[in-house]
């Protein structure tokens, strides 16, 4: 497996460099090898389908030349896969704690906090370094992010509110075609 750490820090200023902010650095093995990149334009926290072609072009350039100079960063054949993270997007930095909080999420922990590793219910925010969220169970908990092995925002109707789409225009129009006879076999 490639080292995360150091394809992120390849990554991070071809993200920065087309003034997104880099949510996921993650490689999917299995039968089929994937790098997945997930990024979001900090202003919408949104990536549309435009702005995932620039920065998966930038960086298969990148690692293109890592390649031809004889440091390529992962061996063996491979497939990139560029998008934004999503309306129930990972939580992967401990700002999107505090950007999400009133959300509900699902969170994973390595080491257990009440007795527990999963825990859910609504993010509170950080307090004092420390995650806290108000967890369905166990009321309001705290957990340090170092614990952390996964969270995700749980799709509601209270997150689909907040996370309107940039552009819905064309969404309620319906585009009539002709029906010229022919049909395809």
């Amino acid at each position: 497996m490639p080292d995360l750490e150091v394809l992120t820090a390849l990554i991070a200023p071809e993200a920065e460099a087309l003034g997104f902010d880099l949510v996921r650095v993650a490689w999917l093995g299995g039968d089929e090898r994937i790098l997945q990149i997930m990024a979001e334009r900090p202003d919408t926290r949104q990536l549309g389908i435009d702005d995932c072609a620039k920065l998966s072009r930038r960086i298969s350039r990148k690692f293109d030349a890592l390649e031809e100079a004889g440091k390529d960063p992962i061996d063996g054949a491979y497939r990139l896969e560029v998008s934004s993270p999503g309306i129930d997007r990972p939580l992967t930095r401990l700002k999107d704690f505090s950007d999400w909080e009133g959300h509900e999420a699902r969170v994973n922990l390595t080491v257990g906090v009440d007795g527990r590793k999963q825990l859910r219910g609504d993010l509170i925010g950080v307090e004092d370094g420390m995650i806290a969220i108000q967890d369905r169970k166990s009321g309001k908990l705290m957990f340090d992010p170092e614990h952390l092995h996964s969270a995700k925002l749980m799709l509601t109707d209270r997150l689909i509110a907040a996370t309107a789409p940039i552009d819905a225009g064309g969404a309620d129009e319906i585009e009539e075609i002709e029906d010229d006879g022919e049909s395809e076999d």
